[in-house]
């Protein structure tokens, strides 16, 4: 695909990443345009990137009462619930659509884009993370290609281009090491919220930024460089880059490697997406930043420490485990960072909620989706009642 301008759809536009999509939309008009936008709650956003962008068709997928009111209102015409997600997915005028909705929200609309015909442009982590055997048979019998946003696989696979994949000895993605790369483990145990959510190289979510402290993260992306390039867990490794400049890295079996290099910026990835087999010329636009090598001076690199990062481990093993466990690492972490983010639990006692629901999971091997997102829920469930028996009980 090298025409131009490239008709986007793109769902979660007011998130982190919808937000610095349009920011590349609007430094390269000629060769972008927004056909369709969906965002979950944040409707008086959506409508100013609606009108600014002239967007064909809209949807707002949070389903409460007030805010498809809200939605109606400013932006009539709208599409409600889920179903309009799936609409603006498959919208016939789209060339790509950007999934960078969050959570399992984003994989029945990925999985009818792929169905259509469209190239996906993927920051959504659950859609592989938890059906990932789906997602990629589905783009394999569609014959469509599913290019990655997340600044570790955009890394990998720029390094990737124009080799062959039986060449390679194994992948190796970085990791800043988030906030507490130096924390003891008594330091780990008295971590305030806020400690917690002062990343220190990136600004994202909540959520997200959660998952990056405890490095669930970055196990979350061992999983999807799995499905993304098809390369066995056994032969993918992270290392602690704190400067986060090295993106991530690729080793063939001549012993040579392979690197991406930038100042951290979320554009860069996102726009090579967009834009690929093409590189566009950045100068001028702000988007991204020179590297200047002699200021950066030097650059680290660190073994993980499983021991203080169990959330790290407990994502290698329900990769390992496959089936239906890679869906309750999602939904017991989903549901353990709202408790710690609600003040109700410490930072290492997520791990402690989602090993204690992967225990007591009983696997399915080959999931369809009503079965991910059933047991989703119930592992939401599950970590609930783990708190609540446990926790609490200690509490009294």
């Amino acid at each position: 695909m090298t025409n131009f301008p490239r008709r986007i759809a793109l769902l979660g536009s007011t998130g982190s990443i919808g937000r610095q999509t349009l920011d590349v939309v609007r430094c390269f008009p000629d060769h972008f345009r927004i056909v369709a936008l969906a965002a979950r709650s944040n409707v008086s956003l959506l409508a100013q990137q609606a009108r600014e962008f002239g967007a064909e068709l809209t949807a707002c997928f949070a389903e409460t009462p007030e805010i498809e009111r809200a939605a109606k209102e400013a932006l009539p015409g709208v599409l409600p619930g889920a179903q309009g997600l799936l609409e603006v997915a498959t919208h016939s005028d789209v060339d790509i659509v950007v999934a960078a909705t969050s959570g399992l929200m984003g994989l029945n609309p990925t999985l009818a884009a792929i169905n259509a015909g469209k190239t996906i442009a993927l920051a959504n982590k659950e859609t592989l993370v938890m059906a990932g055997h789906l997602v990629t048979h589905a783009a394999h019998r569609a014959g469509v290609s599913i290019l990655p946003i997340d600044s570790e696989h955009s890394a990998i696979w720029q390094c990737l281009r124009g080799e062959n994949t039986a060449e390679v000895n194994r992948l190796i993605l970085t990791a800043s090491g988030g906030p507490f790369r130096r924390a003891s483990l008594d330091q780990l145990r008295s971590v305030t919220v806020e400690q917690a959510l002062a990343h220190p190289t990136w600004r994202m979510g909540p959520k997200i930024t959660i998952d990056s402290a405890t490095l669930m993260n970055k196990g979350l992306e061992v999983l999807e460089a799995h499905w993304l390039f098809d390369i066995p867990y056994e032969r993918i490794d992270v290392v602690v880059h704190p400067e986060s400049i090295i993106h991530s890295m690729v080793e063939f079996v001549d012993g040579s490697l392979k690197m991406q290099a930038s100042l951290p910026s979320m554009h860069l990835p996102i726009q090579d997406a967009l834009s690929y087999p093409v590189r566009l010329n950045t100068s001028g636009t702000g988007l991204v930043r020179e590297l200047r090598w002699a200021e950066v001076a030097s650059l680290n690199f660190e073994t993980l420490d499983m021991t203080r990062f169990p959330c790290f481990r407990l994502a290698r093993e329900a990769a390992k485990r496959g089936g239906t466990y890679p869906c309750v690492l999602v939904g017991a972490d989903e549901e353990a960072v709202a408790l710690f983010l609600a003040g109700e639990i410490g930072l290492l006692e997520i791990a402690e909620l989602v090993e204690a629901v992967l225990e007591r999971h009983h696997p399915v091997a080959q999931p369809d989706v009503p079965t991910i997102l059933e047991v989703s829920a119930w592992a939401r469930r599950a970590t609930r009642e783990v708190y609540e028996t446990i926790y609490q009980r200690n509490f009294l």
